[in-house]
C-alpha cells in the first residue's frame, strides 16, 4: 500500500511548492508531476499515475481541481480510482474517501457520473426523434470494409494464425462488428461451422 502524490500546475511558470509541502507532510512515496491545463485531457503523467495506483494506495492532492477541470473529466478520474479501490485524500476539499463523510461524498460523485450519462442519452435520443421527424436521420452509416482485406485476415484467423483479437485490430472493428461482418462474409461464401475468436 503506497501513498501517491498528485501535482499539476497551469503553465510553466506557477509554482509547485505548495503542493510539494503538502506532499511532503504526508510522506508519499511516489510523485506524479506535471505543468499542463487541466483541461488538457492528453495529461501524460496523469495516465501514469491512474496506470500506477494499485488496490490499497492512497492518492493525495492539494485540491480536486488538480485532477480536472470539467466535471465529466473529474467523475471519469474518480470512477477509475473507484474502482481500483484506491482512496483519494483532497487537502483544500478536506476530501478523503476512507472516512464516512468522503464515501458520502464518492456516492455523490457517482450519482452526477450517472446523472450526466442518462442526460446525455436523453439528448441524443431527442436529437435523433427531431431529424426522424424532419426526415433527416437515416441511422448510422455502415463503416466500409475492405472486403479482400478481410477475406486474407479470414484466412490467417481460421488457419489460427492470427487470434481474434488481431483480426478484429488490424481491420479497426469493434467485436459486435467484427462478428455480424464475419457472418456476411461466411454467408456470401457459403462457409459453414462455429465462429470462433
Amino acid at each position: 500500500m503506497s501513498k501517491i502524490g498528485y501535482i499539476r500546475v497551469s503553465t510553466e511558470h506557477q509554482e509547485t511548492a505548495r503542493q510539494q509541502e503538502i506532499m511532503s507532510n504526508n510522506h508519499v512515496d511516489r510523485i506524479f508531476s506535471e505543468k499542463l491545463s487541466g483541461v488538457n485531457a492528453d495529461r501524460p503523467q496523469l495516465k501514469a499515475m491512474l496506470d500506477y495506483v494499485r488496490d490499497g494506495d492512497t492518492l493525495y492532492v492539494e485540491s480536486i481541481s488538480r485532477l480536472g477541470r470539467s466535471t465529466r473529466d473529474l467523475l471519469n478520474i474518480i470512477d477509475t480510482l473507484s474502482n481500483k479501490d484506491v482512496t483519494l485524500v483532497s487537502h483544500k476539499e478536506n476530501i478523503d474517501t476512507n472516512s464516512p463523510s468522503g464515501k458520502f461524498m464518492l456516492t455523490v460523485f457517482a450519482a452526477l457520473s450517472q446523472l450526466e450519462r442518462e442526460q446525455i442519452k436523453q439528448r441524443q435520443r431527442e436529437g435523433i426523434e427531431i431529424a426522424k421527424a424532419q426526415g433527416k436521420y437515416t441511422g448510422r452509416k455502415p463503416i466500409p470494409i475492405d472486403w479482400a482485406k478481410f477475406g486474407q485476415l479470414y484466412g490467417e484467423w481460421k488457419a489460427k494464425s492470427i487470434t481474434g483479437r488481431d483480426f478484429m485490430r488490424r481491420m479497426g472493428l469493434s467485436a459486435n462488428t467484427f462478428y455480424r461482418r464475419v457472418r456476411e462474409y461466411e454467408a456470401a461464401h457459403h462457409i459453414t461451422g462455429p465462429t470462433s475468436a
